[in-house]
């Protein structure tokens, strides 16, 4: 049976945060948690797949494969089964309200991850390019070197949770453990903050990053960064940035996955002569022969002429959609010879078969 969507399985749009993701996924797993729904297959069943649904989805790199691929971008064995007890399956969700992982607690912890939106043109994103961007970030206070104490000071033992980071609250049959809210678990205190930073440990910077685009991308593709997202406090390892890209769009193409499509137009009077024409590519101009009597909306194809993806072996086509311009601003003798034209028409109606085909169907249409 094929698997349902991901998004769908925790009931969220493709656009949703990671805490939006968090919810929906606590939501599901108090209500179908085997422990809670004992001798239920349905519930057990529908609690690993939220479950696979949420590790896929939180990991930036796998959700990126999802999005692009579906289920064959990700692995298919990510989340199967689940072991331990009631608090097990909800370790990963708290972590940060816990403090840090079952069995020790860390002070550090890591960055929050960054995103940018990097708008490039459809010839840099056919090519390639390199580019600098500048990003807004937070790294660890020079004057501090993180701790967010006064130079010559140090931070004291939390006097709320007694240095332990941790305080336990009482939520009807539950009892949850969460970060000290004054403290923020790190079982430290600051009386005295840094002056740079006000005690935070971090100051706002802007930096310069230069960034590699490879040849192919597309719309909403995600350039990982790592260790370039906000720097982590307490000396945690910093997050990651990722640079989103979008492509702006252009005047004459417009891409469809690797193919390219434009449209030609062309005199009504070199449609039905035929004859060649040269058509714009992202390499330069090609001809292309016209037949005789070819009509609007023809469209031909030029192998090759498109882009190659950056997980593709070849490139993709140019299609090229010919459009029969009808003339304005005609000039007397224009007007006499298109006149002499139509009444030529008008006696042999096998020079406008599809008129005359159409007539045809909507004389049969009233005969009924």
């Amino acid at each position: 049976m094929a698997k349902k969507d991901y998004y769908e399985v925790l009931g969220v749009t493709r656009e949703a945060s990671d805490d939006e993701l968090k919810k929906a996924y606590r939501k599901l797993a108090m209500k179908h948690h085997p422990d809670r729904n004992p001798d239920n297959p349905k519930s057990e069943a529908q609690f690993k797949e939220a479950k696979e649904a949420y590790e896929v989805l939180t990991e930036p790199s796998k959700r990126q494969a999802y999005d692009q691929y579906g289920h064959a971008g990700v692995d298919a064995n990510a989340a199967q089964g689940f072991s331990g007890g009631f608090a097990d399956a909800f370790g990963d969700i708290f972590g940060d309200i816990f403090g840090g992982a079952r069995g020790g607690r860390s002070n550090s912890y890591r960055g929050a991850d960054l995103r940018y939106n990097l708008e490039v043109s459809l010839e840099e994103a056919a090519r390639g390019t390199e580019t600098k961007i500048r990003v807004p970030t937070l790294e660890e206070c020079a004057t501090c070197k993180g701790s967010g104490a006064k130079p010559g000071t140090n931070a004291v033992s939390c006097p709320t949770c007694g240095g332990n980071g941790q305080v336990r609250m009482q939520q009807g049959f539950f009892s949850i453990q969460q970060s000290c809210p004054k403290c923020h678990g790190t079982g430290k205190f600051v009386s005295t903050p840094c002056s740079t930073c006000s005690g935070a440990g971090r100051v706002k910077k802007q930096k310069t990053l230069s960034v590699k685009i490879p040849a192919g991308v597309d719309e909403g593709d995600r350039i990982r960064l790592s260790g370039e997202g906000e720097a982590g406090s307490h000396s945690g390892p910093a997050g990651d940035l990722y640079v989103v890209i979008h492509i702006r769009p252009h005047p004459v193409f417009t891409r469809e996955h690797n193919d390219l499509h434009c449209e030609m137009p062309i005199s009504f009077s070199a449609a039905a002569l035929g004859g060649e024409i040269e058509i714009p590519t992202l390499d330069g101009y090609a001809k292309i022969k016209i037949p005789a009597e070819t009509q609007s909306g023809k469209v031909f194809r030029l192998r090759s002429k498109g882009i190659k993806g950056v997980r593709s072996n070849t490139p993709g086509d140019l299609l090229c959609h010919l459009v029969v311009e009808t003339p304005v601003n005609l000039t007397a003798r224009q007007r006499e010879l298109l006149q002499e034209l139509e009444t030529l028409n008008q006696k042999d109606a096998s020079h406008n078969p599809r008129a005359k085909s159409w007539m045809d169907k909507v004389k049969e249409f009233f005969a009924e």
